[in-house]
């Protein structure tokens, strides 16, 4: 390997969610993955064994907490449990997808944080740091009292749509009030100003698609989201842009969860390309035409070295 990196105490490890994403961040590092194997017994107990040396490594440790997430949760929880009893000097967790990052406070009474919840497993298991990419709710940093690497998907969407020199005036557009300040982002970098539908949510999953401020008509509109889960949100704000005059609808999201009826209403959907990451990896009945998706590897290898190093991992989306 050409790009070898040369310090053997930083250690990449993968876990079952995302090993494609993994194998690409250890090239771009340039290291071999750590090896290890992770298998069930019979009745579903998960079994970690680690087969190298990593006593006074830093070790890097990669998984989505994507579906299925209570597994994936818990063969992470286990790793760092094995990884803190082997001596380990930091245990750096690398998190593309922050399962559970949805339900951050108490919308209704009575109801958990489990966001908060699962950063307290971590932190007890002994992870050392976390880095992650595009939290829902960037206030989750505060969830932990480690160190918290946050970082962000849009300059990755937005190159691409930059690439494509799209035929027309752009209109970045956030799907409901919470994105605008995402949307926001992604249209300094497009220079294009911003629309907002604004929609009211019966029930979870459920979406209801209400007006649209800002101006649309006969412009390309860019719908820009973190997470698109039952698609439901998404393909309804494609569906009123195109009924109110915009010329074509594109939309974009750093997680691609696509759970439930998402495929299905995604190829019926006015939406012309839907422009993801590789933060979860997808079924291959996922990858359907309409899908394009980017790696968010060259970004967590880059991010793994800076922190590794002592460099600013800001300076990245300067």
């Amino acid at each position: 390997m050409s790009n070898q990196y040369l310090d053997p105490n930083l250690k990449v490890f993968s876990l079952n969610s995302n090993i494609e994403l993994a194998e690409e961040i250890a090239k771009v590092i340039g290291v071999e993955l750590g090896k290890c194997s992770v298998s069930q017994f019979s009745d579903g107990e998960i079994q970690i064994n680690i087969e190298e040396s990593i006593r006074g490594c830093d070790v890097y440790v990669i998984q989505s907490t994507s579906s299925p997430v209570n597994e994936n949760i818990m063969e992470l929880l286990i790793m760092i449990d094995a990884l803190k009893r082997a001596s380990a000097k930091t245990i750096n967790i690398v998190m593309p997808y922050y399962g559970y990052a949805r339900q951050d406070r108490k919308a209704r009474a009575r109801e958990p944080i489990t966001a908060k919840l699962v950063a307290n497993l971590l932190e007890t298991a002994g992870a050392t740091r976390v880095i992650t990419l595009d939290l829902h709710a960037p206030q989750i940093q505060g969830f932990f009292d480690i160190p918290i690497d946050h970082l962000m998907g849009v300059p990755i969407l937005a190159d691409h749509f930059k690439s494509k020199e799209l035929n027309g005036d752009v209109v970045v557009v956030s799907p409901d009030h919470g994105g605008v300040t995402r949307a926001r982002k992604m249209a300094e970098r497009l220079k294009a100003p911003i629309a907002i539908i604004d929609k009211r949510r019966p029930k979870p999953n459920v979406a209801e698609v209400m007006n649209i401020v800002g101006n649309i008509e006969g412009k390309i509109a860019i719908l820009i989201d973190d997470i698109i889960d039952t698609a439901g949100t998404i393909t309804l704000a494609a569906n009123a842009l195109v009924e109110n005059g915009a010329q074509e609808v594109y939309a974009c999201c750093t997680h691609p969860v696509l759970s439930g009826p998402a495929m299905e209403r995604i190829e019926n959907s006015k939406i012309k390309e839907l422009v993801v990451t590789n933060s979860i990896a997808l079924a291959e009945e996922k990858r359907i035409e309409k899908i394009l998706q980017l790696s968010v590897a060259p970004l967590i290898g880059e991010a793994i070295i800076r922190v590794h190093e002592d460099q600013s991992v800001s300076t990245l989306f300067d």
